[in-house]
């Protein structure tokens, strides 16, 4: 409902500095998820650098939007569910995460992170950005560091960890990019 009324505070319109800074040190092509992709403006820096990508989003007006934005790039932005199985969603090495887990209801919380680890192989990564805060309204909805590292530390090791110099208004000064790699 929200991307058919055009309220998405949490575009950014454009690619994260965190992100590109990503790629540009890690040359070596590797299959990328971007869950509840929205207008998935990441999309062209991961082709350009030669990272096969597939972008996905349950809402129809989303997937749409993208497609749009993306002219001839919007072929890698599909609609599909993230809890359920999909061929798009096979062979994936990186999950990116930008404002999917924070849109998330709460009680969904634990099965993102079983998702994550079922989809995401060993040495694989999730690599993106976490809203810190303690919401009880949203979306956003904020986690806690502990909730985070609760979820994730049974199957991932927090490698990377950096406050964003580029952040967007509604989560300035409460994400953190971090890099989460599958053990």
């Amino acid at each position: 409902m929200r991307f058919e009324a055009e309220f998405t505070p949490w575009d950014q319109g454009a690619v994260p500095a965190c992100l590109a800074d990503y790629v540009k040190r890690h040359p070596a092509p590797a299959s990328v998820l971007i869950p509840g992709c929205g207008a998935a403006h990441e999309i062209r820096l991961f082709t350009e650098a030669g990272w096969p990508v597939a972008a996905i989003d349950f809402s129809a007006a989303a997937v749409s939007k993208a497609r749009a934005l993306l002219g001839p790039l919007g072929k890698y932005v599909h609609e599909a569910d993230f809890f359920a199985d999909s061929p798009v969603m096979k062979s994936i090495e990186v999950v990116y995460e930008r404002a999917f887990l924070c849109a998330l209801p709460l009680a969904l919380r634990a099965a993102w992170a079983k998702r994550m680890a079922e989809l995401i192989p060993r040495g694989g990564r999730l690599i993106g950005f976490f809203y810190f805060d303690q919401t009880e309204k949203g979306p956003p909805f904020g986690i806690t560091r502990d909730t985070l590292t609760g979820m994730l530390a049974p199957a991932f090791d927090l490698i990377e960890d950096s406050a964003p110099s580029d952040s967007i208004p509604v989560f300035a000064g409460k994400e953190r990019w971090q890099v989460w790699q599958r053990r």
